[in-house]
């Protein structure tokens, strides 16, 4: 609870002009609705009007009970039918607002989830380098959730309750000067009171939730590395560690009681000090004939209008603080600039592609080149082989090659032209990868395997099955194409998982096919399986593969070996064999291969 605290803290903003352009800059989703939000207004409006003339017929009520005040309804019936027609109305137009701001709260946060989700979608991978998943999540869930709140409630309150401040304090002092005035006399006081005292409570109250969070910082830690602490056996440090830190806690606790009993003390003195002040003039003046009594309860009314209004704009104000806190980091998401537009589906390559003196940095680690001016060439229906240690930068390569980075300096060309010349997703949709660690949409077989190509028919999707050699283990299964997964795949095997990969690969039918150690992690015969899906799905298409089981490689075109960022050997396999110095050769010495 105390972590929650800290965080709403933190998400505030200062309501300074700044603050409020950033609020606006997320009202351009309300734009399309604005005929709806206008008239939600409207309908705010005539509900705080109308419920504002609630105070003055209940004292006309009074007034009339009593044979006294010059009114055009003269008997109590016909008061009593009008303020329940005033209720009436009242009730009316507050449901078109609640209706009216409904609807267009929704509709433009769901807009504003589907443009921050389909910002994420396009940003490149080095904007996703700097921020976890969760932090992300989070602006769509959290910092939405919290502008939800600012459009359906905290907007109207903050306008209706600014209305009932606006004509409520006028009305007073027209129906109640002299009491209206005495009242403001004793106002001051207590405002200014409780700002000094709140805000030095606060200050203690914030320095308490800090310890509390100290205090479960511990709790965290341990819990986390338990079996650090249990082998250490420092069980009795960290319990003492708790201790210490709760007796802190507990300390700036009752220190901040002390004040703030004495805050709610004065506040209860003060407070019912005034109404005692206010009700006696009241009194006084009924008394000597200078007010009546419907005069002094509409005013009683009104004041408790405006009090609750006065008392609602102080979580009203933290509300907006927070909510400008959420538009700027959605504000932040949406400025970032697109990776790319959308495909024109008109290219399709024949496979080639060079390297030309490629260097590159990633943009988390400028200071540190991972790649220095690599060069090769494939030629279409190609393979070739990437090996090293690991941190050479094979996978940097491929990288580069899918674009997910731009190149330091240098250039990638794939049939003799510059890769960035080409449309992003058009170029893409040209490559095809099956990674070492498959990742499954939690969806069925058949949603994962049409991933490949969206418009797949069934018949495409069985034939890609087939040619994966997945096809026997999916029609085991009782749903057959229909199975579900589960969440990244965890109800296949390993093998079952490779295979729907390579299914996916195919239905994509790419020209460059990149294999990322596919069978590495595989037993015997799942290996032998996948290793057959993916001769066939190798057969005519330039294939690079990444590769540290060198036995899977011999059969390449040409074998690059990369060591701390540059090619230090290249050749076929019998050709760096052959080779007794070379590093290859050592690798192979090292995975007991035999020559």
């Amino acid at each position: 609870m105390a972590k929650k605290k800290l965080l709403e803290e933190a998400d505030k903003r200062k309501l300074n002009k700044e603050g409020i352009r950033k609020l606006l800059g997320i009202f351009r989703f309300v734009m399309p609705y604005r005929a709806t939000f206008i008239l939600g207004l409207v309908a705010l409006g005539l509900s705080s009007g109308t419920l504002l003339s609630f105070p003055f017929f209940a004292g006309k009520l009074l007034d009339v009970a009593q044979g006294k005040g010059d009114f055009f309804l003269t008997s109590i019936n016909q008061i009593a039918l009008a303020l329940i027609g005033i209720l009436a109305i009242q009730s009316v137009f507050s449901f078109i607002r609640v209706y009216t701001f409904t609807i267009v709260s929704e509709k433009s946060l769901a807009d504003l989830r589907h443009a921050v989700y389909s910002k994420m979608v396009w940003l490149p991978l080095s904007f996703f380098d700097s921020r976890r998943v969760g932090e992300l999540t989070s602006r769509i869930t959290s910092d939405v959730g919290t502008l939800q709140d600012t459009f359906t409630f905290t907007l109207a309150e903050l306008l209706r309750q600014l209305l009932v401040l606006l004509i409520g304090i006028p009305l007073i002092f027209i129906l109640t000067p002299k009491l209206t005035v005495f009242m403001l006399l004793t106002f001051p006081v207590l405002v200014l009171s409780a700002l000094f005292f709140g805000k030095f409570i606060r200050k203690l109250s914030k320095k308490t939730q800090d310890q509390l969070a100290n205090a479960n910082v511990i709790v965290e830690e341990t819990l986390q590395s338990i079996a650090v602490v249990k082998s250490f056996t420092n069980e009795l440090f960290e319990i003492g560690r708790y201790k210490k830190s709760l007796s802190e806690v507990v300390k700036t606790a009752i220190h901040a009681s002390k004040y703030r009993g004495l805050f709610i003390s004065f506040t209860i003195v003060a407070l019912f000090g005034g109404i005692v002040a206010v009700s006696w003039y009241g009194a006084y003046l009924l008394q000597n004939g200078h007010s009546t009594v419907g005069e002094l309860f509409s005013f009683i009314l009104y004041t408790s209008f405006i009090g609750g209004s006065i008392a609602g704009l102080g979580d009203i104000y933290s509300s907006l603080q927070r909510s400008i806190g959420a538009s700027e980091r959605i504000l932040e998401i949406l400025d970032e600039p697109d990776e790319t537009t959308q495909s024109t589906g008109k290219l399709k390559l024949s496979g080639s592609v060079e390297f030309k003196n490629v260097s590159f940095s990633y943009p988390t680690r400028p200071d540190f080149e991972v790649l220095k001016s690599i060069s090769f060439f494939v030629k279409p229906g190609d393979r070739i082989a990437l090996v090293g240690p690991s941190g050479s930068g094979k996978s940097t390569i491929i990288n580069l090659l899918m674009r997910f980075y731009p190149v330091s300096s240098g250039t990638i060309e794939a049939d003799g032209k510059s890769s960035d010349g080409y449309n992003l997703t058009d170029f893409r949709s040209n490559i095809g990868i099956v990674p070492q660690e498959v990742i499954l949409f939690g969806g069925s077989i058949r949603e994962n395997i049409a991933y490949g190509k969206a418009n797949a028919t069934e018949q495409e999707i069985e034939d890609a099955a087939r040619k994966a050699n997945a096809l026997e283990f999916i029609e085991s299964f009782p749903e057959k194409f229909d199975t579900l997964v589960g969440d990244r795949g965890v109800k296949l095997s390993g093998g079952q998982k490779q295979r729907v990969a390579i299914a996916r690969a195919i239905l994509k039918d790419p020209s460059i096919l990149i294999l990322d150690e596919a069978t590495s992690s595989l037993d015997a015969k799942s290996e032998s399986l996948v290793q057959e899906a993916l001769d066939k799905l190798m057969e005519n298409r330039t294939t690079i593969v990444i590769a540290h089981r060198l036995s899977t490689i011999r059969k390449v075109d040409t074998i690059f070996v990369i060591k701390e960022g540059a090619i230090a050997e290249s050749g076929s396999h019998d050709y760096l064999n052959a080779n007794e110095s070379g590093i290859y050769r050592n690798l192979l010495r090292l995975q007991v291969e035999p020559s």
